[in-house]
C-alpha cells in the first residue's frame, strides 16, 4: 500500500531540505485545523456548542462584557450572540447585570457554575492532548514539539 495515505484528508507530508513559507503555512493550517477538531470532540460531553464554549471562555478570560462587545470579539452578529448568551444564561452559566457606565446596557459575566463547566472542558482537552503526546511521541519528539510550540507562539503573539 505504498503511496497511499491512511488519512485521505491529510496533506501529503513534505520533506524538502528547505520548505517554502507557503508550504509550511499550508501544512500548519491543515494540521492545526485537525487538532482543533480533535480537541473539540474530546470535550463533546460538556453539552456546550462551540459558540457557547467560545463566548464563555472569552468572558472567563476577559471579564464582563456587553452583548455587542462579545459579538464584535467573536465576529458574529449581535442577534446570534444574544441567542448564545440566552442559552448560557438559561443553563446558569452566565448572568447579566446593569452596566454601571450606561444603565441602558447590561454586562454579562460568568457564574461559578459556568467557570466549573469551562474548567471541565479545558481539562478534557488537555487530558486528551497529554495522553496523545505521551502515547505517540518519544522524548526527542516531545522536545521537538515543545520547540515548535515556542515558534508557533512567536508567530501568534507577533
Amino acid at each position: 500500500m505504498s503511496g497511499t495515505s491512511e488519512n485521505p484528508g491529510a496533506a501529503a507530508p513534505r520533506t524538502p531540505a528547505d520548505p517554502t513559507a507557503e508550504d509550511v503555512a499550508t501544512d500548519l493550517s491543515a494540521v492545526v485545523g485537525r487538532l482543533l477538531r480533535r480537541l473539540r470532540s474530546s470535550s463533546a460531553d460538556s453539552l456546550l456548542t462551540p459558540s457557547q464554549r467560545s463566548a464563555l471562555a472569552r468572558l472567563e478570560d476577559g471579564g464582563p462584557a456587553t452583548t455587542a462587545a462579545l459579538a464584535r470579539a467573536e465576529l458574529v452578529r449581535p442577534q446570534s450572540m444574544r441567542l448564545t448568551l440566552g442559552a448560557l444564561e438559561s443553563q446558569g452559566f452566565v448572568t447579566r447585570a446593569p452596566d454601571p457606565a450606561d444603565g441602558r446596557k447590561s454586562l454579562v459575566s460568568v457564574t461559578g457554575e459556568g467557570s466549573t463547566v469551562l474548567a471541565g472542558v479545558r481539562a478534557a482537552k488537555r487530558s486528551w492532548l497529554a495522553d496523545a503526546i505521551a502515547g505517540e511521541l518519544d522524548g526527542a519528539e516531545r522536545r521537538a514539539l515543545a520547540e515548535a510550540v515556542e515558534l508557533i507562539g512567536r508567530l501568534v503573539d507577533k
